[in-house]
């Protein structure tokens, strides 16, 4: 539902990650929408202070405001990052509510619903909800699909253990050494592995991994291998997950699933990142790797669906304007 004339605007990173946060929210509206793909010049490295779109590179204005001339403007805009923050206020001031994951950087203030995680430690203010992790596109209905299309991965043997490897954010990727020992770790307990490897983890640790797990029940996805990745069929079907903590976006997809979630590590200089891992495991959402196998009971965490259902609350005259619109067609 994503190019369609209408009153949705997400606002999209060029980073994965990032853009996932706004496009997981949109897809549980319920409501059609329009991806407007953000490209950034010099200027989005600055902390803008007011609303601009100075950060987005000429061409990316420009299609923008094309959008705009042919559709009018949205009457809700749903964004992620700092470098985003500045349009969605510009956005604002179009008279388009504004719904924006991370903290902006500056003027929280000038949006209608913030979404922040815990481990953010955010402010209590009437416009911030804090959600457990980061908002994603792994749904309910996208899992269900998952199983079905990779139904061949449920006759594997069990315990089936999906063992998702990052990487660091900014180096050569993951110790190979590091990658082979995740999966020593699972083995014992593990019928069969289904592993991936992410765009951080480098060609050496999935060298590493492959042939580590030669001979094992279940199959290793290296990232950016041809044909369909099999990533949500994994998560699916999965009887455990064992991720790795670099990533933000991978832990919080892992607990979509109602499978038992470990986190293996995080990078020493990563305090976001352990004070996530913290938050999950108060909460009863995961465990660290040393408890393996075993972990708390746990329903899935649908973030994603709980920030929709706000939006539905908070702004209802967003989805009158959509139905009525769509009745007038």
């Amino acid at each position: 539902m994503s190019e369609v004339s209408g009153g949705v605007w997400v606002l999209a990173d060029p980073r994965a990650g990032t853009a996932a946060q706004a496009l997981g929210i949109a897809e549980r509206l319920g409501l059609p929408f329009r991806t407007i793909p953000l490209e950034w010049g010099p200027l989005a490295r600055l902390p803008l202070p007011w609303p601009s779109l100075a950060g987005l590179t000429a061409v990316a204005r420009r299609e923008m405001l094309e959008v705009a001339r042919g559709s009018g403007w949205p009457s809700l805009v749903i964004s992620a990052g700092r470098r985003a923050a500045p349009v969605a206020r510009w956005l604002r001031r179009r008279a388009a509510r504004t719904v924006h994951c991370m903290r902006p950087g500056m003027a929280a203030g000038d949006f209608d619903l913030l979404v922040i995680g815990r481990h953010d430690n955010p402010p209590d203010a009437s416009n911030i909800l804090p959600v457990l992790g980061a908002t994603h596109r792994v749904s309910p209905a996208a899992l269900e699909r998952a199983r079905m299309e990779w139904a061949a991965l449920a006759e594997l043997p069990g315990p089936r253990v999906a063992l998702l490897l990052g990487g660091t954010v900014r180096g050569k990727g993951m110790d190979p050494a590091e990658a082979v020992a995740l999966a020593d770790r699972v083995l014992p307990w593990a019928g069969s592995v289904l592993a991936t490897t992410s765009r951080r983890t480098g060609e050496a640790a999935g060298t590493a991994l492959a042939a580590r797990l030669e001979g094992v029940p279940g199959m290793v996805h290296r990232w950016g291998a041809a044909g369909p990745n099999p990533y949500l069929g994994l998560l699916a079907t999965a009887d455990a997950v064992v991720v790795t903590g670099d990533s933000v976006s991978m832990v919080s997809e892992a607990l979509a699933t109602a499978a038992p979630v470990f986190i293996a590590g995080a990078p020493p200089d990563a305090p976001r990142h352990r004070a996530l891992h913290a938050a999950l495991v108060a909460a009863g959402q995961a465990a660290p790797l040393d408890g393996f196998p075993q972990a708390p009971l746990r329903l899935p965490l649908d973030e994603s669906g709980r920030v929709a259902a706000e939006i539905r609350a908070r702004f209802p005259g967003v989805f009158r304007d959509a139905e009525g619109a769509s009745l007038g067609a």
